[in-house]
């Protein structure tokens, strides 16, 4: 009876103690914080353009270091890569369609995605200099 009740008396500090020590380790989410849907969109479609920003300076990067026979394999590969990355991420998005969500889901895609490619790119520069 006496490790029941001191269990019921630890169960509920237990609990607080694991919930505080979640909140601590959740990382901070972009653009976590604005005010309205529209605020939160619109810094989502900055973090995606910063993103491909550092994509341009990777792709750019890399295709300097190419003979003119591997810039064309690499420009062929980037093409087929957007096409893919873009339809992606208006499917990732299609299940807040009409919703005012959409919009962030869908640049949060695009950034998230574009960071990727951006280290695969800088990968293969590393490998090839």
């Amino acid at each position: 009876m006496r490790r029941i009740a001191l269990c019921a008396l630890l169960f509920p500090i237990l609990l607080s103690t694991a919930g505080a020590q979640a909140q601590k380790e959740r990382p901070i989410q972009p653009c976590e914080g604005q005010g309205s849907q529209a605020e939160a969109s619109g810094c989502a479609h900055r973090e995606y353009l910063a993103a491909d920003a550092e994509l341009n300076k990777a792709y750019n990067r890399l295709a300097g270091i190419l003979n003119a026979e591997e810039k064309a394999l690499l420009k062929e590969s980037e093409l087929a890569w957007i096409k893919y990355r873009d339809s992606n991420c208006v499917f990732e998005s299609s299940q807040y369609a009409g919703g005012t969500m959409r919009p962030m889901i869908e640049s949060f895609c695009l950034a998230r995605v574009t960071k990727a490619r951006t280290a695969e790119l800088k990968e293969q520069y590393e490998l090839r200099k």
